[in-house]
């Protein structure tokens, strides 16, 4: 679960510098340079830790006086009340960067948390629960880890990591006279069988043609359980399968008991709701 240091530098440097600006006008006026605070992050509603590492990188960004106790290890499921981490040492420096911490431990740990409950509904079943490219933008890699936290699976991480033939592609490849099965062969002669070749479908027949075409990973879209057994089957083993399209909570055991390998869900990225998280000061 690890967090490539210099996107989390990257990124906090750019959320100081939009919140901060040219200083805090309302700290820099009234607390004096010498004075030294203590403040303690609580969770007021149950959830799964994410960003504490993130958390420390804010502070440290404003002034590396500031020392960061991290009280619990990210992906820990704790209940409302309970105090997660403490930062101590300058007032000035801890006052101005609360908002900023807060806001990304806040996402972070709704991320990690809506994950949880998707991974924890399909629990005895072979499928993984895979993430999207429908993230905040900018903020990616936070995202994407905080889906890690949570239990999940990463898929790509940008358009530069892996072929992915969507509905899109496919229409313009036909209107030339390249048909899905002819695509899947192109894009292999054009990355070489290192990269991973996934390819959308919509129908059992072209699930089946899909992995006679040599697709590393097919995406079975909008498929109702029933229809994704008859896929799985069709495929039988050529391919992996991952299954998206509109899965909830409600619908998601059903998708997982069909047999595919991985369900995609744009949902805990795009539609997290922040965690009640607070700073109190000590």
């Amino acid at each position: 679960m690890n967090l490539n240091q210099s996107l989390v530098h990257e990124i906090v440097a750019r959320a100081l510098a939009e919140d901060v600006g040219s200083g805090d006008l309302t700290t820099m006026a009234v607390i004096p340079a010498a004075a030294q605070a203590a403040a303690q992050f609580v969770f007021r509603e149950p959830g799964v830790v994410a960003g504490l590492p993130v958390v420390a990188a804010v502070f440290a960004g404003v002034d590396p006086a500031l020392e960061c106790e991290i009280q619990q290890p990210e992906g820990t499921q704790v209940a409302a009340g309970t105090s997660v981490a403490v930062v101590r040492g300058p007032a000035r420096g801890l006052l101005i960067g609360e908002r900023v911490a807060l806001n990304l431990l806040q996402r972070m740990s709704g991320i990690a948390t809506v994950t949880r409950r998707y991974v924890d509904t399909i629990v005895g079943t072979q499928a993984r629960i895979l993430d999207t490219r429908k993230t905040t933008p900018g903020l990616r890699a936070l995202e994407k880890y905080a889906v890690r936290v949570g239990g999940a699976l990463n898929h790509r991480f940008g358009l530069y990591d892996g072929v992915m033939l969507k509905d899109n592609h496919l229409a313009i490849l036909a209107a030339s006279g390249v048909d899905m099965p002819g695509a899947v062969r192109l894009a292999r002669a054009s990355v070489g069988p290192m990269v991973t070749v996934e390819v959308e479908v919509e129908s059992v027949v072209d699930a089946a043609a899909a992995a006679a075409a040599g697709a590393d990973m097919i995406l079975l879209d909008n498929m109702p359980p029933a229809q994704l057994r008859e896929a799985v089957a069709a495929i039988a083993g050529r391919a992996r399968t991952e299954a998206s399209g509109g899965i909830t909570l409600q619908t998601l055991r059903a998708v997982a008991e069909s047999g595919v390998d991985y369900i995609s869900v744009g949902a805990l990225t795009h539609s997290a709701r922040a965690l009640d998280i607070g700073l109190d000061s000590l």
